[in-house]
């Protein structure tokens, strides 16, 4: 804490020099700058966040502070930029803090971050309601919730995330949703709330249908190939995956992600299952360009009643079969337009496979999935995004909505 005094103790004219030659006032970008809160990593998985975020950038500053890493002695921010424009910021944090401690530390730091950057216009993008213990004091233009998961289903959730997140759910000025199902059970607590399901980058994933070089972890593998990427924690059916190695140990199934809140000695150890790792959001239209069928082995449980996995319609950009289990918001829509196939026991979850092998009406699939595709994008979810924020901006100062100055906060 003492150096956090230190700090503001700095000659003042140092200090504005320093971000007069850094950064550019917000102003000069656009009409306000963006801070968001978040309990993921940025570096950890490309998904929503990074997809919205870093069209966000194009026009504004957009700050994306993590939940901290401890183990430091001195309280600090880790800020770094990425090649996008987002500028992801760590703090960093004693081992031995309490919570209340632990968010009067992060008031500190997130006041400093808008002072030292100049941060007097900006709008608050929270993933997860938990921040509300360490900017609930701050007024900013605008305040937006992005629920993107049930986030009190996954393990190890914080006791007061339910109640934070009503608090949020009542006071925010926009509340976006990820799927259907999680749109049903927000808007009984919130009516206003916006549908804004997955989308897709297109081109990116629509490589994987082309011919390449094979990544060399993978290209030894045996054929047929069944494949999935993403996160492997409590949400995938672990059960399911190796019962399906049993019935066909002439599949290869390819799991590529890291392992996450799970020990990494329950995975099923199988020779017809190789866990490959996590890879950079780049390289995985190589990975799928040489797999036969994608897969989606999620387990039926609380922590996927309400996902809306954005792998569907990137697998399907990618122009691979897909075989899933039994989600609500995967059976509808993509189940119901034969787009995926759902099955969810062993034996039908290798007969599925079985079925998306044969290539009979790949062209004729091919062309029904370009049609569902064609119907968004994450561009347009984002433009739409940014109108109803520029909206609630708007509405907010012609209401004359008060306004905290981050200098003066203590």
């Amino acid at each position: 804490m003492s150096n956090l005094e230190q700090d503001r103790s700095a000659p003042r004219r140092d200090r504005d020099r320093d971000r007069d030659r850094d950064v550019d006032p917000p102003r000069a970008l656009a009409d306000y700058d963006l801070v968001c809160l978040s309990h993921l990593r940025w570096d950890f998985v490309y998904q929503r966040p990074q997809h919205l975020l870093s069209r966000c950038a194009r026009a504004r500053r957009v700050f994306f502070v993590e939940e901290p890493v401890r183990g430091d002695s001195v309280p600090r921010l880790e800020c770094s930029r990425r090649d996008c424009g987002v500028t992801v910021v760590v703090p960093h944090l004693p081992g031995d803090l309490d919570d209340d401690e632990t968010e009067m530390l992060l008031r500190c730091l997130v006041d400093d971050l808008l002072a030292d950057q100049r941060l007097t216009h900006y709008v608050l993008w929270y993933y997860t309601p938990m921040a509300l213990g360490f900017t609930g004091h701050l007024a900013p233009l605008a305040t937006v919730y992005d629920c993107m998961d049930e986030l009190s289903a996954f393990w190890g959730a914080p006791r007061a995330l339910c109640e934070r997140e009503r608090d949020l759910l009542r006071t925010a000025d926009l509340v976006f949703t990820g799927g259907r199902s999680l749109y049903e059970a927000k808007r009984a607590l919130r009516p206003g709330a916006h549908l804004f399901p997955s989308s897709i980058d297109v081109p990116h994933f629509r490589r994987a249908r082309a011919r390449q070089s094979e990544p060399p972890d993978q290209a030894a593998l045996g054929r047929p190939r069944l494949g999935y990427f993403g996160v492997i924690d409590e949400r995938i059916d672990l059960d399911l995956l190796a019962a399906a190695a049993d019935l066909r140990p002439d599949f290869t199934f390819v799991m590529v992600g890291p392992v996450a809140k799970i020990d990494p000695a329950a995975l099923p150890c199988r020779p017809n299952i190789h866990y490959l790792g996590q890879k950079p959001y780049a390289e995985l239209p190589a990975y799928i360009a040489g797999w036969d069928v994608a897969l989606m082995p999620f387990a039926r449980n609380e922590s996927t009643r309400f996902i809306s996995p954005t792998k569907t319609p990137e697998y399907l950009a990618s122009g691979r079969p897909v075989v899933a289990t039994s989600i609500r918001d995967v059976v509808d829509p993509y189940g119901r337009e034969g787009l995926v196939a759902i099955a969810d026991t062993p034996a039908d979850f290798v007969a599925a496979a079985l079925r998306a092998l044969q290539p009979s009406r790949r062209a004729e699939w091919l062309q029904q999935v370009d049609a569902f595709l064609a119907r968004g994008s994450w561009d347009r979810t984002w433009a739409q995004m940014e109108s109803l924020i520029g909206a609630a901006v708007r509405a907010n100062r012609a209401a004359g909505s008060p306004r905290i100055d981050p200098c003066s906060t203590t």
